[in-house]
């Protein structure tokens, strides 16, 4: 081939030229049509890497499917949300589909907003972590687009996918350890939201810590306070509780993001942890292993979730329309912050 100036868009019909093949070829590949043999495959493939070609998203999805997807989180502090995205990356690395990254910093109409944005760029699907724009709203969404969504427990049938976490398990698991441990003034450090929704997961937790809370003979103990997703709100929050006359001596938080920042707070005013205060965290991402941390957390398998989620989007992308419902099995990781008190209230 002569060569081409740089401004000049590598075409069907170059990489058809390069390849020695025809044009409709080409088209199959990249559309991974049935009957497109290996050694076809391989020969477009080559020189797809050898030429630079992208096929132009917008003229894909005038003729169909624009192979990005949408992936919607509440914010970029949470480091649980990267696990989710590597589970996600793992199960697209052998499909055609990108994926496009949108921050709604838990704002329902910044949500509402890059969503419209997402389906105005004809993206074929949505993954969406812990929503805000409430049942009304996805289920309309889902009517116009393949979504699923994490950290939503839905009340009947819709017409999205969900992956989850067994929430009142792993909420229960964590209030039976702190118990078998010695501890009875167990805090639940939770997460403020503008829209009371029993569907979000941490609202799930907390049916689920009142509940075995009542279960273990502690109702009169139960404590649940709200803080904002920011570090200086959940500091704010965590010095509030643990200034307290009538302290809690265990807090188990809605995420592991906040129960660091309750370390920290707690180390900053001389409580030795677990000593004087048991942490628990829920998540059970990378930080909880550290050293300084050894935070006792939930585990509930994030690249697990991504990756679940993505299968179930491509499916439905597919043509599946019955919804389906994943769910992982929650447990505990035990580490240091919650070895037991030195004192008993």
């Amino acid at each position: 081939m002569a060569p081409r100036a740089k401004s000049e868009r590598i075409t069907i019909r170059d990489v058809a030229s390069d390849a020695g093949v025809s044009v409709a070829a080409v088209s199959k590949v990249l559309r991974d049509a049935y009957g497109v043999s290996e050694a076809l495959r391989a020969k477009v493939r080559a020189s797809i890497d050898r030429l630079g070609y992208r096929p132009h998203a917008a003229a894909r999805g005038m003729r169909g499917q624009t192979y990005t997807l949408g992936f919607m989180i509440p914010d970029l502090h949470n480091p649980f949300f990267a696990d989710i995205l590597g589970g996600i990356n793992t199960a697209l690395e052998r499909t055609q589909y990108q994926l496009l990254l949108g921050v709604c910093e838990s704002e329902p109409a910044t949500e509402r907003a890059l969503l419209e944005a997402m389906i105005d760029r004809r993206m074929d699907g949505l993954i969406l972590i812990g929503s805000r724009i409430g049942a009304e709203h996805l289920a309309a969404l889902a009517d116009r687009i393949p979504t699923t969504v994490i950290a939503i427990h839905p009340k009947s049938d819709v017409n999205y996918d969900t992956v989850n976490n067994d929430d009142p398990l792993g909420a229960t698991l964590v209030v039976q350890h702190l118990v078998a441990a010695g501890y009875r003034h167990i805090a639940y450090l939770s997460q403020q939201m503008n829209i009371n929704d029993k569907a979000m997961v941490t609202r799930q937790r907390e049916v689920g810590y009142r509940a075995a809370m009542k279960e273990a003979g502690l109702a009169r103990n139960i404590q649940v306070v709200y803080a904002g997703q920011t570090r200086r709100e959940a500091q704010t929050e965590a010095r509030h509780l643990l200034e307290q006359r009538n302290r809690p001596d265990a807090v188990f938080c809605w995420t592991d993001f906040i129960a660091l920042e309750v370390l920290s707070v707690a180390r900053d005013l001389g409580l030795s942890v677990p000593g004087d205060l048991a942490v628990v965290g829920y998540d059970n991402t990378s930080y909880c292993d550290l050293a300084q941390n050894a935070l006792t957390s939930i585990d509930q398998s994030g690249q697990v979730l991504g990756l679940q989620a993505a299968r179930l989007l491509i499916e439905r992308i597919g043509g599946r329309e019955k919804s389906e419902h994943y769910m992982v099995t929650p447990r505990l990781v035990a580490r240091a912050s919650s070895a037991g008190p030195t004192r008993r209230a």
